[in-house]
């Protein structure tokens, strides 16, 4: 008679990854602001996300700073803010699962209507949902013999918070700030005994006016941060996402001695996600001697934060744009740095184009001009896809060296995660089957398998595993397969 028992064990598993888009628009209306638009920024952030049934409702804040030239030619900016909601279907949706979020812009568009223009940002959100669940599995079964495994267990833990970031410096020659960009890089984080530590690098560049004339400026801002999570054990490795929200850049102008203090700001969301792993001992096969035997197995993957690197790689190449160049523009600045990738598993590489603004002067009014310069970085062994990759653009420069032929450089600031994989596979249920009927022979003889172990070999005669290591005492497992294995039935 066949007797299982069972055990179970709660965890936390990801339940859905999505990745979902919307379209926030905003409207400037001709007595907000009437020219040449020469460059639009976007800053996104998180408002809300919360799981329902079937379905995550997401909500953020979208901040959208113009630049451009009035009738007289002079460069000037206006700023609007708006919010926005969106959802995403997902079947395997519930209330009270955690939800990680994490907002970008990937593309903006501005259109005129009438006298007015509007202003489209597409809004990428990439969703992580997790659900707690429980696992059970056989733990002992009387009547038949079971095969363990030392597996590892993982469950997920989720974290959340925020800091303040500051910094302040010196700008000689700048008159006024138009346009901050800033974008985050997470460059290390390792879980503490009842802590997540973060650091990396704030990417902060500013189209200014110096001396009257539009220029670029960059500052690389350092942050470290730690944020609380009870359940985390020193060592672990997170994955990480950082966010710069709710960002201030004011400036103080000394005219007198033709200097600016620029002062930063900004609160930095931090968020991820790491796993806990439990090695344990568990059945993953049964046999009886007397009844066959139903078995069922359960498989598990998790896959987690492994080795984090830092890459740094300038690059340098014929770049596209749009207008047409010749020798009659004068290069004024670059605004805007941005990077537009993906990883490529075949190749192993980043592959993408680091984008910018160009302002440029042409027949005596101020013009823009959206630059791609093309790159291909390896970071990983080829059809590797495990990996993370994460890209900050700084230092671009745009010169024309053949009319109507620009070249473009740029440093790629490129962090690289290195993902591991966790299996584990147990035994769940066992079900007796038909009888077996005892072997009437004296002997029997197994030709076994190459790499077959002692539970393959006793599984395959039906025989208990400590018989066929007593029967059989010079024999080394796992068998090569030239072995020859005998068991004796006496009458």
């Amino acid at each position: 008679m066949i007797n299982p028992q069972t055990s179970s064990l709660a965890y936390t598993r990801q339940v859905a990854a999505l990745a979902p888009q919307s379209v926030a628009e905003t409207k400037f209306t001709a007595s907000e602001f009437a020219g040449e638009v020469l460059a639009v920024c976007p800053q996104v952030s998180l408002l809300s996300c919360e799981a329902a049934s079937g379905r995550v409702n997401y909500s953020g804040k979208l901040i959208i700073t113009v630049v451009y030239a009035d009738e007289e030619g002079k460069m000037c900016r206006i700023q609007k803010g708006a919010e926005f909601s969106h959802f995403c279907d997902d079947e395997n949706l519930a209330p009270a699962q955690t939800t990680i979020c994490a907002l970008s812009c990937d593309k903006v568009s501005v259109r005129r209507e009438g006298s007015s223009f509007i202003v489209s940002a597409v809004i990428s959100a990439h969703i992580d949902v997790f659900a707690p669940a429980e696992r059970t599995y056989i733990s002992a079964c009387d009547g038949a013999y079971l095969k363990t495994k030392t597996c590892e267990l993982c469950s997920c833990i989720t974290f959340s918070g925020e800091c303040e970031v500051e910094d302040d410096f010196d700008a000689d020659g700048v008159e006024d700030i138009l346009l901050p960009a800033a974008t985050a890089i997470v460059t290390s984080a390792e879980c503490g005994t009842g802590e997540i530590n973060v650091s990396g690098d704030i990417n902060l560049s500013m189209l200014a006016m110096r001396r009257s004339s539009p220029a670029s400026m960059e500052r690389l801002i350092p942050f470290s941060c730690t944020i609380p999570c009870e359940d985390s054990p020193a060592g672990a490795l997170p994955l990480v996402n950082a966010e710069v929200r709710d960002m201030t850049v004011n400036a103080t102008v000394d005219s007198e001695r033709g200097k600016c203090r620029v002062e930063f700001s900004c609160t930095l969301a931090v968020n991820g996600n790491f796993v806990l792993k439990n090695e344990i001992a568990l059945p993953c096969d049964a046999f009886s001697c007397a009844n066959k035997l139903s078995t069922r197995t359960e498989s598990e993957k998790f896959m987690f934060a492994g080795e984090r690197k830092l890459l740094s790689e300038r690059i340098s190449s014929a770049a596209a744009t749009s207008a047409k160049l010749d020798f009659t523009c004068r290069f004024l600045a670059v605004a805007l740095p941005s990077a537009e990738y993906e990883y490529c598993i075949s190749s192993g590489a980043a592959e993408g184009s680091a984008n910018a603004v160009l302002i440029y002067e042409q027949g005596g009014e101020i013009r823009s001009s959206e630059v791609k310069i093309p790159f291909a970085v390896r970071v990983g062994a080829p059809d590797c896809g495990d990996i993370k990759v994460d890209v900050a653009v700084c230092g671009v420069s745009v010169k024309q060296p053949v009319e109507g032929q620009l070249e473009g450089e740029a440093l790629l600031k490129i962090s690289v995660c290195y993902m591991k994989e966790a299996r584990a596979e147990y035994l769940v249920s066992v079900e007796e089957g038909e009888e077996i009927l005892p072997s009437d022979s004296a002997i029997s003889v197994l030709l076994p398998s190459q790499g077959d172990g002692l539970w393959d070999a006793a599984k395959k005669l039906n025989c208990p595993p400590e018989e066929i290591a007593a029967a059989n005492p010079d024999l080394k497992y796992p068998l090569s397969g030239k072995e020859r294995l005998l068991i004796y039935r006496l009458k």
